[in-house]
């Protein structure tokens, strides 16, 4: 199938990046207990320490947040085939779920143009915040690299009795999805009927200098129905006003401390994928599209 990006909207190749996330996606045999939080962050300190690298570490650093993540697609993937990704996330607060869900929908592209014209603006009701972010990964195949990646994201916190209408009309809800043509007799699902259970740690922040700081988590991912850790993750992400004005020392730096983070942390590097591909990679037809 040929994806092609979707029609000028709202925004435009002019929309300004704001965020720019590292990541690095950690093996899943790595994470069987708490203890590798800390293990691994030791790991990070060392790092940072080479660069001469200030870290503010959070009073509540390694204070688990617990989530579950939910995929929706339909059957033959077609908002992931195009670029599109559905993502439900429930909070849990002293082991009861709160009351509002977070609903995600982006559209992720390695080409700007594209990213930046995807108008991700939803007509259903909730507190709503778009974001355009540039994602840093390690390359598919090798340690000590680095691929860009294009998020235009729509964050929408909304109770489920809101949450589960727009699923069943999920092109009404994101006006974008109109040319895919999936209309209310579509079926949208949980995507390969599998749940995510993700332990996350808010450690605190990196700082690269000149106001470049990187809100700092580490993450696994675990199927809840079985009871397995699918992967970790570690990352860093910076905001900003304008993207023009980032001091480019502070942005060579961080891209230089993601390359030797994979390098001294190679035995728990998992390459060639992203949390999300992984989750669809579970389907006996696997989707054409290849983050």
């Amino acid at each position: 199938m040929k994806v092609t990006p979707p029609p000028l909207g709202a925004h435009t190749a002019l929309d300004d990046i704001h965020y720019r996330e590292y990541k690095i996606l950690l093996k899943p045999d790595r994470f069987t207990e708490a203890a590798a939080f800390r293990e691994f962050w030791e790991i990070i300190r060392k790092a940072a320490a080479s660069f001469d690298l200030k870290i503010v570490e959070a009073e509540d650093a390694f204070t688990n947040q617990i989530r579950e993540v939910l995929f929706y697609d339909t059957p033959t993937f077609d908002l992931y085939n195009h670029h599109f990704i559905l993502r439900q996330r429930t909070f849990f607060r002293d082991g009861w779920p709160e009351h509002d869900h977070q609903l995600t929908f982006k559209f992720r592209h390695p080409e700007f143009a594209a990213a930046a014209s995807a108008d991700v603006t939803p007509q259903i009701p909730g507190k709503t915040r778009i974001k355009f972010k540039e994602e840093l990964l390690p390359l598919p195949d090798q340690l000590g690299g680095m691929r860009t990646i294009y998020s235009h994201n729509c964050d929408l916190l909304t109770p489920r009795s809101v949450l589960d209408p727009a699923l069943q009309e999920i092109s009404k809800a994101f006006p974008v999805l109109g040319p895919l043509r999936v209309t209310p007799e579509t079926s949208i699902s949980l995507v390969n009927d599998m749940a995510v259970e993700e332990v996350q740690v808010n450690v605190g922040e990196i700082h690269f200098g000149h106001g470049f700081n990187g809100k700092t988590t580490i993450a696994v991912w675990r199927d809840r129905r079985l009871e397995r850790p699918l992967c970790g993750e570690f990352a860093f992400q910076a905001k900003f006003e304008h993207h023009n004005a980032i001091h480019r020392s502070s942005v060579a730096i961080a891209d230089e401390f993601h390359r030797t983070v994979q390098l001294e942390a190679s035995d728990w590097i998992q390459l060639g994928t992203t949390k999300t591909a992984m989750v669809y990679g579970f389907a006996k037809v696997p989707p054409t599209n290849r983050e």
